[in-house]
């Protein structure tokens, strides 16, 4: 064994160890917690300079600052009873159907996924959801799987639907007329896919009655004010990625905004908002960055570049199936960071960068920690006294995300 791969090989079994961590939660210590020993230990060993690590951390800069604006829109819009007020509409769509109900929370989370991405999603209709589902008196948990399911599944009908969007395909982000062209019948095959599972193995709680009505809630002028900020949000988001520029700060700032007015409209300070966010993810993210940074460094790009350039349809779409499976071992984070640097290392055009994207989306529906997303996702529900089991997750996900990614993926392969 050389010396240069003795640090190489020692990196990876760092860094999988640290992912393993997060995935499994040993002692049920947080996700953040392995990541952060991880880059802490390779920094530690010399095998990743400080300066470099340093760097990795400055990498996410622009995800800390999307997730902070997330976290502040939901925090505040859940404070000034904006989810109860949605949730009235929501029963009474349903009209005591349970699947009815199911069908009017995956649309939204159709709608808050493609307009505000799938971290939206997990942060913001999540408590929402199961504030519907309490009201109605219905056993939660197939519309909170809607939550999580739907962020992943719909997270490429536009380009602002997942961060990791702008990571894989990078300076070559293609307009929204030809990302329209080439992901609409796929993410449509993926949304349809990914309800009609989780419909037929959630049908029997489905058929278990609801409440028809409930009280109504009048909805606060601070509640208004939330909506008019998420709404203010959306137009932001979407006009950022118009024009190519990073979501961070625009999501942020308007987060921040939104957070603010209300302030003004309750005479009240912003402090308390900020002990209801989600710290954790920060770090957790911080963590994976660096490992991401050090695997880099080992050659790993360029050895994967090599093994997919100049690859033909079958190569791309085995690369998407494999990416997909991938996400479940390492979190799309760092897949969606290797696998966009590897696309563009490639320099690949034709069907390899829709078929990489699609799998680092769409694969994390498989388990828990697939997708920071679904992170979010429980980290949400946990806050509310419920609890998946990794489990749980995984027998679920097994029936769900390989019939929508073979569909979407198959769609994919049909463009011209």
């Amino acid at each position: 064994m050389s010396g240069t791969e003795g640090p190489a090989l020692a990196v990876w079994l760092i860094a999988g160890l640290a992912t393993a961590g997060v995935i499994l939660r040993p002692f049920r210590w947080p996700e953040a917690i392995w990541a952060v020993a991880g880059a802490a230990v390779l920094v530690l060993t010399g095998l990743l300079s400080a300066g470099a690590a340093w760097r990795g951390v400055l990498r996410g800069t622009d995800v800390y600052l999307f997730l902070l604006g997330m976290m502040l829109l939901a925090e505040v819009a859940r404070r000034e009873g904006l989810f109860d007020w949605l949730a009235v509409f929501a029963v009474r769509a349903a009209a005591g159907s349970g699947t009815r109900l199911l069908a009017v929370v995956y649309g939204v989370g159709i709608l808050t996924t493609g307009f505000l991405s799938n971290d939206a999603t997990a942060v913001v209709l999540t408590p929402a959801v199961l504030v519907a589902a309490r009201a109605a008196r219905a056993n939660p948990m197939p519309h909170l799987y809607a939550c999580a399911l739907m962020a992943n599944a719909a997270s490429f009908l536009l380009p602002i639907s997942n961060p990791a969007n702008l990571v894989v395909f990078g300076e070559h982000m293609p307009p929204l007329g030809a990302w329209l062209l080439r992901f609409t019948l796929p993410s449509a095959a993926a949304i349809a896919a990914t309800f009609l599972a989780l419909w037929l193995t959630q049908r029997n709680i489905l058929a278990a009655p609801i409440a028809l009505m409930v009280p109504p809630v009048q909805l606060p002028r601070s509640g208004l004010v939330a909506g008019m900020g998420t709404g203010a949000t959306v137009v932001v988001m979407l006009g950022a990625s118009a024009i190519g520029a990073d979501l961070g700060w625009p999501t942020f700032l308007a987060g921040t905004g939104t957070a603010l007015a209300v302030a003004l409209a309750t005479r009240q300070g912003i402090g308390p908002l900020f002990g209801g966010l989600s710290w954790g993810v920060l770090p957790l993210v911080a963590g994976l960055f660096v490992l991401v940074q050090a695997l880099e460094a080992t050659g790993a790009v360029r050895m994967l570049a090599g093994l997919v350039r100049d690859g033909g349809a079958g190569t791309a779409l085995a690369a998407g199936a494999a990416v997909a499976f991938g996400t479940n071992v390492t979190n799309n984070l760092p897949a969606g960071l290797l696998a966009g640097a590897v696309v563009q290392a490639a320099g690949a055009g034709g069907l390899l960068p829709g078929a990489v994207l699609i799998g680092i989306d769409l694969g994390p529906n498989l388990s828990v920690t697939g997708s920071l997303a679904t992170i979010l996702w429980m980290s949400a529900i946990r806050r509310e006294g419920l609890a998946v089991t990794d489990w749980q997750f995984l027998r679920l996900g097994a029936l769900v995300m390989p019939p929508a990614l073979l569909l979407a993926l198959g769609a994919l392969a049909l463009q011209p």
